[in-house]
């Protein structure tokens, strides 16, 4: 059994009286933190029992009228970012003496809070308990009726500028993992993600890296006109560059292509196999790139995003997910397990063969052939890698060409056999039309 955690962001209205009172709480929460924080990091304290202890009276005495509990979550979270900090130092990456403390949520235990029903919420401050109503939505509902259960500590975090409360629910469930009858192999590139799904591969274009590099211009156009009429640190280049909505653009292309495959998986009954990238693998392939867009485009590119949005997805469904060593994925031929040799497109002969690879195409069959090669993943056993191609460049051949799906196909459908069809269709739509020209 594995437990999955998801987080649901809700919020409430305050009026002016509430909004004073839980400004109030803020800025004592976030003395606390700020003196807790420094406190841990100068003695390298990580449990957050000792930095209670050690600060308990110092706290209760300075703050008397706010519920002790809020002593209790502000060492958790301090601790949390001392943890982090430290081992940032440890790898250079940390340039400050100390974590600045900025962006404040309170946390709140199962003392501090109460949910009476689904829309009613209590919250102790030191006015007293604050009755608020909480605005649920679509994927509240979600977590709360299909078998989801509410977590005993949440967040909660001041909108000033809507006169709200932002309220972080965590939703845990314990979901059982199958043992997979087959395996679907996936490889992720800046433009597309290429899938083994039962024997044939599939290609959904992404246009992940078009997505940035487009956003690479705008971003640039925009900071030479206001730079220059308001100076780098402007508030009207800000406001513009917020509209921008590149990251949303790029989670929605990562989280949809995960549910297509997570879906297919869960249907046939099999594991997914990824790469194991390594968690830096963005600066492992920009050493030896020089051209600035580029070396952008593929430090955006979400390699491991893309991945761990996959894993998510799976671990929420109980799709079991397995890591393969990822070296010269798409330079070896599958058959015979020698260099290929590719020309300036994406296709490419094996030395040996002499058949005819689409590199996309090689990476997945590798992938899944090595299964048991002393990864985490179980072996294929007699499972074997059935391989038929052509030496003829662009045969109709599956395992080398794969089945491209479109942006447009994959982004508003959720079954394969939906956009095969779809696919189809346009095809034959395309197939009249040129028979009319000629």
């Amino acid at each position: 059994m594995v437990t999955v955690t998801r987080t649901v962001v809700v919020y409430a209205r305050l009026n002016s009286a509430t909004l004073r009172i839980f400004t109030e709480v803020e800025e004592k929460y976030k003395e606390m933190l700020t003196y807790l924080v420094k406190y841990a990091v100068d003695r390298k304290i990580k449990s957050h029992t000792r930095l209670r202890l050690e600060n308990y009276k110092i706290l209760t005495k300075k703050y008397p009228d706010l519920p002790v509990h809020y002593i209790y979550t502000a060492c958790q979270d301090a601790t949390d970012r001392t943890k982090s900090f430290l081992k940032k130092k440890e790898e250079g990456r940390a340039y400050t003496d100390y974590p600045e403390v900025r962006n404040v949520s309170i946390w709140l235990d199962d003392h501090l809070w109460k949910l009476e029903g689904y829309t009613r919420l209590k919250i102790s401050t030191h006015k007293g308990r604050i009755e608020l109503e909480i605005e649920p939505h679509k994927q509240y509902w979600k977590y709360v009726n299909s078998g989801w259960v509410l977590s005993s500590e949440c967040r909660i975090k001041i909108d000033r500028r809507n006169k709200r409360l932002l309220i972080y629910l965590t939703f845990t469930k314990e979901v059982e993992e199958y043992k997979p009858l087959s395996f679907i192999s996936v490889d992720v590139n800046e433009n597309n993600l290429t899938a083994l799904i039962g024997g044939k591969a599939y290609l959904f274009e992404t246009g992940m890296g078009k997505t940035v590099q487009g956003y690479y211009y705008r971003r640039k156009s925009i900071q030479e006109r206001y730079d220059s009429k308001f100076g780098a640190k402007s508030r009207e280049k800000n406001k513009v560059m917020k509209k921008l909505k590149e990251r949303k653009k790029k989670k929605d292309t990562k989280y949809k292509n995960a549910n297509i495959l997570v879906r297919e998986a869960k249907k046939r009954k099999e594991g997914i196999v990824l790469e194991d990238l390594g968690e830096n693998v963005a600066n492992e392939m920009l050493k030896h790139v020089k051209d600035k867009e580029l070396r952008h485009r593929i430090y955006q590119a979400s390699f491991n995003g893309t991945q761990k949005a996959i894993e998510e997805k799976a671990k929420e469904q109980g799709v079991p997910v397995y890591r393969v060593d990822p070296r010269y994925t798409s330079k070896l031929c599958p058959i015979h397990h020698v260099e290929i040799n590719y020309g300036k497109d994406r296709h490419g002969v094996c030395k040996a063969g002499g058949e005819t690879w689409h590199r996309d195409v090689a990476a997945v069959y590798n992938i899944l052939s090595r299964l048991g090669d002393g990864s985490t993943a179980p072996s294929l056993g007699e499972n074997k890698l059935n391989l038929h191609v052509s030496p003829v460049p662009l045969g109709m051949k599956a395992t080398h060409d794969p089945i491209v799906i479109e942006k447009k196909l994959w982004a508003r459908r959720k079954s394969l056999e939906e956009m095969k069809l779809e696919k189809l269709r346009n095809n034959l739509k395309h197939h009249k039309k040129a028979k009319i020209t000629l």
